[in-house]
Formats: C-alpha cells, structure tokens, sequence
C-alpha cells in the first residue's frame, strides 16, 4: 500500500505550502498572461506584500485589483478568494493571485463583449422590436456586401430561431454568435 499524506493536495507535495510546484490553474493563468503583464502583476502584489512573506492579506486583495484596473464587488471578491485560495490559508500568494487576475480579466472581457453584441443586436434590430427577422437577417448581409443565397438565410434562421417563432430574440442572437467569437 503507497504511503498517503494527509491534508496534502495534488501537486502540492507533502508540504503543500513548502512547494514549488504549480496547480494546472496556475499554470493556466501563466499560460494567459505576457511576462510583460505577469511583472505588472508582481509588482502591485509586492506593494501589498508588506513583510515580505510572498503573501497578501483577503482584506488587500480588492485595493490591488482596482489598482490593476479591475472592479470587484465585494461579492465576487469573496467568491474569487473562495475559489483561489487552494491551500485555505485565509491569504493569497502570487500564484493564487495570478489565477484570480486572469478570471477577473476573462469576466471582464466576457461582459464587454456581451455589451457589444449588444450593440449590434440593436444595429440589426433594424425596426427596434426586440428581434431580427429574416429581412433584417438579410439585410444585414446585404449591407456587408456578403452574398448569401435564400437558402443559406433559411438555415442561419433556423439555427439561430431556437424557439421558432421565425425570429431571432437577444439571447438566441448571444447563442449564435458564441461559435462565431
């Protein structure tokens, strides 16, 4: 029988906070980010970093990420640490921190895009009611200079009409175009 530590978690070693190794989030997070933005990063982190110990209290967490240009809520700030802090320390290393920066950007960055299907939604919504119907559909491809056939508009109708109701709401319009992002 292997010997089990308890309390060790994968890829942490039998010392989880001794350990050099990175958890695949972290190394995800690494992976997403410049050396450029990873040394931006640092040096926010070690400003808050005051004895120097390689870690950062719950409480200064917010105040480096508005500093970074990132705008928590204090609910989400808690559920980012939740989710963060994997050896439960009550604190946030750099790797940790580095994880909770890249999902803060990659939310940031998802609500943006949805404002700006939003846009275009409203752009195609040509007669303003709340849904793109086949002439519109057309129309939009018309003003691209993209030429589709009837065909083709009928199986992007069918394909974004998921209700079938022979037009195209906002959320059927997000669903199409997830594919197309």
């Amino acid at each position: 029988m292997p010997l089990q530590i308890r309390g060790a978690r994968a890829g942490q070693g039998i010392f989880g906070w001794w350990s050099t190794e990175k958890t695949d989030q972290q190394a995800e997070a690494r992976s997403y980010l410049s050396e450029e933005m990873i040394a931006e990063f640092k040096a926010a982190f070690d400003m808050f970093d005051a004895d120097g110990g390689g870690d950062i209290s719950v409480k200064e967490l917010g105040t480096v990420m508005r500093m970074l240009g990132q705008t928590p809520t204090k609910e989400e700030l808690d559920a980012i640490i939740e989710e963060v802090d994997e050896d439960g320390s009550g604190t946030i290393d750099f790797e940790e921190f580095l994880v909770m920066m890249v999902r803060q950007m990659k939310e940031d960055a998802k609500g943006k895009s949805e404002e700006e299907l939003a846009e275009c939604f409203r752009i195609f919504d040509r007669n303003a009611d709340g849904y793109i119907d086949a002439e519109e559909l057309a129309e939009i491809f018309r003003a691209s200079g993209e030429h589709v056939t009837d065909e083709e508009l009928e199986s992007l109708m069918k394909d974004g009409d998921k209700n079938n109701d022979g037009r195209i709401d906002f959320d059927e319009f997000l669903k199409m175009m997830e594919g197309v992002q």
